[in-house]
């Protein structure tokens, strides 16, 4: 056990979703795009993406990857994505019958290079079959770029499982032509338990994958396509209209304990001792908070320091998934970055609970006189 585990997730209590739990109760019906999840999902898309787009709930993000990606590839060989993201990415291409291509990343942002991603996409010409950027760990990716490789006919499905809520001045992804794919998981800013959302601008599109999701069905329950079982429980559904209620007041207090992270990171000098984080624009609600360690350590150092002081940590994303066994005999760019990444990353935890002491106390263990 753990003093300051990694993750401790705190969803809505029961008794904020009871009168939602009644109305399953009364309608007796429980999945099948039942009313609970219709209404989540328009007042997702009302309040969090301004009445923008079309939205289809999931099961969970990797299956909303898997609708996503079979519905908008093209004929071609390669899923071309970041190999610092999580194994859901190339995995929900591999069961699209793609094989990933991975791409090195940014120094600053940890997102993936989009001159190298240009430079493959020109190589490989009609191989390509999808690209799949990650928005690493929820940040405000740039789609600029992405939206003109739509234009170009060169289908783009954004992994954005950690964006619900990012903000610049949009929710992240609103009005994107592509897919970007959310995850609800409970460890989220926006947890529910277990789930996702697919969104786009394209609503014929989003139809296409919610016919997808229920089994390939039309409207007389014949597959006319290939077909998953991908759908949201209406449970699930009631807990995420009760967790629209909070969530802004979730998003504040997970921003105040970054905020305490980004003050004690000062206070110590601990970039001066050559600490880094990650470039990050906008909002974010944070899932942890990702730093690297001075280049002369590895972060397993700090990781084991932390911990013998009974602090949990991650290392996210390392091993990338070049580096694992399932995926290492793919295609890739040289991946200086992503490896060197791997090499310093270290993520704290960083949740609602959390208070000013629990911060200082890991930060005291990151530095030299720690």
């Amino acid at each position: 056990m753990f003093d300051i585990p990694f993750l401790k997730p705190k969803l809505v209590v029961k008794e904020d979703y009871m009168d939602y739990l009644k109305q399953i109760d009364d309608s007796r019906s429980y999945s099948n795009y039942g009313a609970l999840n219709t209404l989540f999902e328009q007042r997702l898309i009302r309040e969090l993406f301004n009445g923008q787009g079309s939205a289809v709930t999931v099961n969970n993000a990797t299956t909303g990857l898997i609708l996503s990606i079979s519905q908008l590839k093209r004929r071609g060989k390669y899923a071309l994505m970041p190999s610092f993201t999580f194994a859901a990415t190339p995995l929900a291409a591999m069961w699209c019958g793609l094989e990933p291509y991975f791409i090195d990343v940014c120094e600053k942002d940890w997102c993936m290079n989009e001159e190298l991603l240009e430079k493959e996409i020109n190589r490989l010409g009609d191989e390509v079959a999808v690209v799949i950027p990650y928005a690493t760990f929820g940040t405000n990716l740039d789609t600029t770029s992405y939206e003109a490789l739509q234009d170009r006919g060169i289908p783009v499905v954004i992994d954005a499982a950690a964006s619900m809520g990012s903000k610049l001045t949009t929710h992240f992804g609103q009005g994107f032509t592509g897919a970007v794919v959310y995850s609800f998981h409970a460890t989220k800013g926006f947890g529910i338990g277990e789930g996702g959302l697919i969104y786009s601008s394209d609503k014929e599109m989003i139809n296409k994958v919610r016919q997808a999701s229920n089994f390939g069905f039309n409207e007389d329950r014949e597959s006319k396509q290939m077909g998953i079982n991908g759908k949201l429980s209406e449970y699930a559904a009631a807990i995420g209209l009760a967790t629209l209620e909070v969530f802004e007041q979730k998003k504040l207090k997970r921003e105040q304990v970054f905020g305490w992270y980004m003050e004690g990171l000062e206070q110590l000098g601990l970039m001066e001792q050559g600490w880094q984080h990650q470039e990050v624009k906008g909002s974010v609600a944070y899932s942890f908070l990702s730093l690297l360690c001075p280049e002369t350590y590895r972060n397993t150092h700090f990781v084991e320091r932390l911990a013998s002081s009974g602090i949990q940590t991650r290392t996210y994303f390392s091993p990338s998934c070049h580096q694992q066994a399932l995926f290492q005999s793919y295609p890739r760019t040289l991946l200086h970055i992503t490896e060197q990444i791997g090499r310093r990353i270290i993520n704290l935890p960083l949740w609602e609970d959390m208070n000013q002491g629990n911060v200082e106390t890991i930060l005291q263990g990151l530095s030299h006189e720690g």
